[in-house]
């Protein structure tokens, strides 16, 4: 019936609803109403149901499908932005060769921005409870954007409003904002490591305030996880060379070098790759655990007209002989029966027509009550085939179409009887062509010569 959805969507697309609902009032939900209570389920099972029928009339599924195309499209522009940048922090901190890098100088044009950046990440865990920062709303509002669609802007709302339960923004923000750190940090690490094999490069350290000393502890505390993993550590006696401009033989180069990558891998992209599959597994977690809360006062309200006290599960007496000038009401029938039913007839026709066995008759569709009693029915039963009989008398209003719409959705087959004209009032020409237009808009077939045969048999 419904396109396959995640059960995230679903959730997210009921608190689209909710919040729509909230500022503009409740939609016309009857028939969404109908189809939930048909589905059956616990009361969280039938609002998403709910919510997925409203969306697909109402052009939330396009809109949501728009909305993940433009967050795709707006993370693929800032990974490559990110990869930029990355190329940039390399180029920035090594220069064009002709003079000696400073050592500490590329170090902080390295790891500085990314360094302030996870504080500052860090420090709004903690305080802010993971606030979406600067990256993270740059992304939704680029998401919006590039949707180009009005239904976007209402989809947003609802997601931070969902992804505040279990503490989700923290994690799914987190999770981008880290990995764009990390596409930047391995950019800029494997320009580095392009630069330092095809150019020649010496290394120095220069201070004023500062003496030796500081330096050496400085190069090897930051060395020792490096120094772990195989990366080369400069010795004091190398450092002490190092501060002296044009002491830069060829094994003192190669040293600073493998130093400089070292220190960049170890606290520029490795915590980086930590933290996006430490977020990944968070968001998965929470997602994983995620729920309607069904405690909320607008689902409260809809609590009794989705799952009503007292609901109909069929006849368990047959209903006492009607007077012959009654007209029936909606009968029961099986799921998988042929039913034929009638659209406000005019009271000077003979209904109903002789009707084959196996053929159930749910009368003449009046006022609502009788309309409502039978969509419950077909909700529970779905026909197989169903022969709708209308009034080309009367020209084809709205309600009578979306009627016959709804009636059409509750069967497997259906077919349209236009039924031929009185002896006394033939059928007016433009009338009938205004009730075939009609019938082709919604996708429907005219019953052909002898409806009741392919009501019977499934063909003419």
């Amino acid at each position: 019936m419904f396109p396959t959805v995640s059960p995230f969507d679903r959730l997210w697309l009921c608190e689209t609803l909710r919040l729509r609902e909230a500022q503009a009032g409740p939609l016309d939900d009857e028939e969404a109403n109908r189809q939930a209570r048909a589905a059956g389920g616990a009361l969280a099972a039938r609002l998403e149901t709910r919510a997925l029928w409203l969306a697909r009339r109402d052009g939330l599924l396009e809109g949501l499908r728009h909305w993940r195309q433009g967050a795709q499209l707006a993370a693929l522009l800032l990974g490559i932005a990110a990869l930029f940048a990355g190329a940039g922090l390399a180029f920035a901190a090594l220069g064009d060769g002709r003079q000696p890098v400073n050592v500490f100088w590329a170090l902080g044009s390295l790891l500085g921005l990314n360094l302030l950046s996870l504080a500052g990440w860090l420090l709004s865990l903690v305080l802010a409870g993971g606030s979406a920062g600067a990256l993270g709303r740059l992304w939704l509002w680029s998401s919006v954007r590039l949707a180009r669609d009005g239904h976007a802007a209402q989809l947003a709302p609802a997601l931070l409003v969902l992804l505040r339960q279990q503490r989700l923004a923290r994690w799914l923000l987190g999770l981008g904002v880290h990995a764009l750190w990390l596409a930047a940090m391995a950019s800029a690490l494997l320009l580095l490591t392009l630069l330092l094999a095809t150019r020649r490069y010496g290394f120095v350290w220069e201070t004023t305030l500062l003496g030796e000393p500081a330096f050496v502890a400085l190069t090897h505390g930051l060395g020792r996880l490096p120094g772990l993993l195989g990366f080369s550590v400069p010795s004091a006696a190398q450092i002490a060379a190092s501060g002296q401009l044009g002491a830069d033989p060829e094994p003192l180069r190669q040293v600073w070098a493998q130093w400089l990558l070292g220190v960049t891998l170890v606290y520029g992209l490795l915590p980086r790759l930590l933290l996006t599959i430490f977020c990944a597994w968070r968001w998965q977690r929470g997602r994983a655990r995620l729920q309607l809360d069904t405690s909320l006062p607008a689902y409260r309200l809809l609590a009794e007209r989705l799952c009503p006290s007292s609901e109909r599960l069929g006849i368990s007496d047959p209903a006492p002989p009607r007077p012959p000038t009654e007209r029936p009401a909606a009968v029961a029938t099986e799921a998988g029966a042929a039913v034929l039913v009638a659209i406000e007839l005019d009271d000077r026709r003979s209904w109903p027509p002789v009707l084959p066995p196996g053929i159930a008759d749910a009368g003449i569709l009046d006022d609502r009550a009788q309309r409502r009693q039978t969509l419950e029915q077909l909700g529970r039963a779905p026909a197989a085939r169903l022969l709708i009989a209308c009034e080309p008398l009367r020209s084809p209003d709205r309600g009578t179409l979306a009627l016959i719409g709804e009636l059409a959705r509750s069967a497997g087959q259906t077919r349209l009887w236009l039924l031929p004209g009185l002896p006394e009032q033939p059928l007016d020409a433009a009338r009938l062509a205004d009730w075939r237009d009609a019938v082709a808009a919604l996708g429907l077939a005219e019953a052909g010569a002898a409806p009741l045969d392919w009501l019977e048999h499934g063909h003419a």
